[in-house]
């Protein structure tokens, strides 16, 4: 490896070089050999949102719900283990709420990364 030891988007040690590329398997991201890493060093830390177990999280991803979490307005609740394609992430939120998403059978919600991990 050259002096490039780490994924500029997950901090994820754990890459290899492709061609021109560099590619981090644990979040897919791919860069160029001749990208420089001060510009990405330099992204703010405060834009990160990770799920329960620490692992961060993307738009896009695929997560599960660890815990029943009753709906407001409804009799019914999402139970564990229910998953949830194409998450957004909402950086801007006031009641804590950081990932938008749908879920069969609810519709459009919004829910806390602390109650969901990634599949």
């Amino acid at each position: 490896m050259s002096n490039e030891s780490k994924c500029p988007k997950c901090g994820s040690e754990h890459i290899y070089q492709d061609g021109n590329l560099w590619i981090c398997p644990e979040c897919g991201n791919e860069w160029s050999v001749h990208a420089s890493t001060e510009v990405v060093e330099e992204a703010p830390a405060s834009n990160v949102i990770k799920d329960a177990n620490g692992n961060i999280l993307q738009d896009g991803d695929t997560v599960t719900v660890i815990k029943d979490l009753k709906v407001k307005g409804s009799s019914s609740s999402v139970k564990v283990g229910t998953k949830v394609k194409n998450i957004r992430l909402v950086f801007d939120s006031a009641d804590g709420h950081d990932i938008s998403c749908k879920i069969d059978g609810f519709g459009a919600m919004n829910l806390k990364s602390e109650f969901v991990k990634k599949a």
